[in-house]
C-alpha cells in the first residue's frame, strides 16, 4: 500500500510539475499577445495623429445637407462627365487621376467624393442608395451644374440607376466602369463588419497593409500621389459612414431590382474581360442595354478598377460612343 502511494504521490507531482509549466507557457502566450496588440495599437495611434497633418488638400468643398463634400474639377470641355466611385474607394479623386487626366483635354471633370470618402465630411444620415443619390445630386447643384454624362465605377451602377430615373432631364448619358448589376449573385452574403471596426481600431488593419506591400505598384501614379492614397486609406477604411454603407449594400442591390435605365439614355458598359468572381457578369450588363436605343457593351482585359490601367482605352470609346448618339 505504501509503494502505491509513493507512485501516486510522485504521479501526481509530475502531473503537477507539467500543468504548472503548461500554464507558464500559456501565460506568456497571453502575455506577449497582448503587448504585442498594445504595442499595434500605440503605434496606430501615433501613426494616425502624425499622418492628420501631412495630408494635402485638393479639389474644393460644396455645401450639402450642412456638411462639406469634396469634389475635383478639372478641364473645361462644353460637356461635363461627373465621376463616381465605387464602394471603399479612399481617396476617389486621386484614385480616377488616370480617367481624368485622359478625360480632362476634352470635358470639364467633375469627381464627387461622397460623405465618409476622400476629405469629405462624414455623415450620420443613413447610407441609402436614397440619400447618397440625394447628396450627389445637391452637390452638383451647389455647382450650378444641371447637364453631364454621369460616369460610374463598381457600386456606382447601382446608385447611377436609381439617380438617372430621378433625374433624367438632367444626365445625356450613363457610363459605367465594371458596373455592379442589381441582379448579380452574392449580395446578400453577411459581412463581418463588426469585426472590420475592430481591425482599422486596433492598428491591425494598418499593419495588413504594411505587409501586404504597395497596391499602387506599377500603376500611373506617383510616389507623392501615392502616399497620400495610403494615408487616406487609413484614415477612411472603415469609418462610421462608409460602415453604414456596408450594411446598406444588399438593401441597396435589393431596392435597385424593379429599376431599368430609361431606353432613350446612351448607355455605354466598360466591362472586365474575365470577372470570375460573378456568375454571367458580360450577360448581365448585356441584359441592360438590350431596350435602349443607344446601348453598349465593351469588354476590357483587366482589374476590376479598369480605370487604372484601361483610362486611355475607356476614354477613346467613350468619345467615339458619343459621336456616334449625335
Amino acid at each position: 500500500m505504501k509503494r502505491r502511494e509513493v507512485m501516486k504521490t510522485r504521479n501526481g507531482t509530475r502531473t503537477n510539475k507539467v500543468r504548472s509549466i503548461l500554464l507558464k507557457i500559456i501565460g506568456t502566450i497571453i502575455i506577449a499577445i497582448v503587448l504585442f496588440l498594445a504595442i499595434v495599437y500605440t503605434v496606430n495611434i501615433i501613426s494616425s495623429k502624425s499622418e492628420q497633418g501631412k495630408i494635402q488638400s485638393y479639389g474644393q468643398f460644396v455645401p450639402v445637407d450642412g456638411k462639406k463634400m469634396n469634389v475635383l474639377i478639372q478641364g473645361k470641355g462644353e460637356e461635363t462627365v461627373v465621376l463616381l466611385p465605387g464602394y471603399g474607394t479612399a481617396a476617389p479623386a486621386l484614385d480616377f487621376k488616370p480617367l481624368v487626366e485622359e478625360l480632362s483635354p476634352f470635358y470639364k471633370v467633375v469627381v464627387i467624393e461622397p460623405f465618409g470618402y476622400g476629405l469629405s465630411d462624414l455623415t450620420e444620415k443613413e447610407r441609402n442608395t436614397e440619400n447618397i443619390v440625394s447628396e450627389i445630386h445637391e452637390a452638383l447643384q451647389s455647382l450650378k451644374i444641371d447637364r453631364y454624362i454621369l460616369m460610374g465605377h463598381s457600386i456606382a451602377g447601382i446608385y447611377g440607376l436609381d439617380y438617372v430615373n430621378k433625374y433624367e432631364n438632367e444626365v445625356r448619358a450613363f457610363v459605367g466602369i465594371d458596373s455592379s448589376v442589381p441582379t448579380q449573385g452574392g449580395m446578400d452574403a453577411e459581412l463581418p463588419i463588426k469585426t472590420f471596426k475592430f481591425l482599422k481600431k486596433s492598428g491591425l488593419a494598418r499593419l495588413v497593409m504594411k505587409l501586404t506591400g504597395d497596391p499602387y505598384a506599377g500603376l500611373p501614379y506617383d510616389d507623392e500621389t501615392k502616399e497620400q492614397m495610403r494615408i487616406l486609406s487609413l484614415k477612411n477604411m472603415y469609418n462610421s459612414s462608409t460602415s453604414n454603407e456596408m450594411e446598406n449594400i444588399y438593401p441597396n442591390f435589393k431596392a435597385a431590382k424593379n429599376l431599368k435605365f430609361p431606353t432613350n439614355l446612351p448607355l455605354i458598359f466598360f466591362i472586365q474581360a474575365n470577372n470570375t468572381g460573378v456568375e454571367r457578369w458580360i450577360p448581365l450588363h448585356e441584359e441592360q442595354v438590350k431596350d435602349s436605343v443607344h446601348g453598349k457593351v465593351m469588354t476590357l482585359e483587366g482589374e476590376h478598377y479598369l480605370h487604372h490601367t484601361k483610362s486611355k482605352e475607356i476614354a477613346e470609346n467613350f468619345r467615339s460612343f458619343m459621336k456616334e448618339i449625335k
